[in-house]
């Protein structure tokens, strides 16, 4: 966090505590830790203002200066499509699909997942068979499925260039991916089939441990809140401190 905090004082245009004039409420140790909470939890500002004792106008304020140089200080930390082609040539790779649920935006009908049954994003995720995270896409709104999402992100051209992909049965027909077999219409599978679906699953575990860790930030995991103009730079900020979490090993 003290890593953190001097990243984003570097940022700031003027400095945060002032020799004159009306001291701030919060030290920007404290304002760092606001922000941070609010991603992590997604907890409503009136709780944050009474933990932190401040006002709820408050909260708002911190958020909004807040997230979006979050977002810019942690970019560097967030692996690139070219990143991570040179993280996975010659590797066998995971890749799954997350919807992260937001508010029914009457102007944003595209965000309705009718797989999921809610209205949110989709965020494309690829690991190592060790766990690894390679890659987070920026988020699609929530209509695109699994196998859209990945032609539309750098995903494709990622297993492209690696040693082969292995995801859910979202991506049958994705090339270069390896995906479980489907049931014959009116039959059932044969046991060799049975199997390799069983030990496929069995190897996209990592993967889908990425994708809880990743929604760990709650933010990700419950409802947006906020107007959606606010949404991809929340989302890029919790995904920065993600990878800046994994770096700095402070989770």
């Amino acid at each position: 966090m003290q890593e953190l905090v001097v990243r984003i004082g570097s940022r700031l245009t003027e400095p945060w505590s002032k020799k004159a004039g009306r001291p701030k409420k919060c030290t920007l140790a404290r304002t760092v830790d606001i922000a941070c909470m609010y991603l992590r939890h997604n907890i409503t500002q009136e709780f944050i203002g009474d933990v932190q004792d401040v006002s709820q106008p408050t909260i708002s304020r911190i958020i909004t200066k807040l997230v979006p140089i979050v977002k810019a200080v942690l970019e560097e930390f967030v692996p690139d499509a070219k990143e991570a082609i040179e993280i996975v040539k010659g590797r066998v790779c995971l890749v799954d699909g997350t919807i992260t649920p937001c508010w029914s935006y009457d102007d944003q009908p595209d965000l309705w997942s009718r797989k999921k049954g809610t209205t949110g994003f989709n965020a494309q995720l690829v690991s190592l068979l060790d766990g690894e995270p390679v890659f987070i896409s920026d988020p699609l709104p929530g209509k695109n499925h699994d196998a859209s999402a990945f032609t539309q992100t750098p995903v494709a051209e990622i297993v492209k260039n690696s040693g082969g992909g292995i995801g859910d049965r979202g991506y049958q027909g994705c090339s270069g991916m390896v995906t479980p077999r489907k049931r014959p219409h009116g039959g059932e599978l044969g046991e060799m089939d049975k199997k390799c679906n069983a030990d496929l699953s069995a190897l996209r575990a990592p993967v889908e441990r990425v994708v809880a860790h990743f929604k760990s930030w709650r933010i990700l995991h419950t409802d947006y809140r906020r107007p959606y103009h606010t949404y991809h730079d929340a989302y890029d900020a919790t995904r920065g401190l993600f990878f800046f979490s994994i770096s700095w090993d402070f989770e």
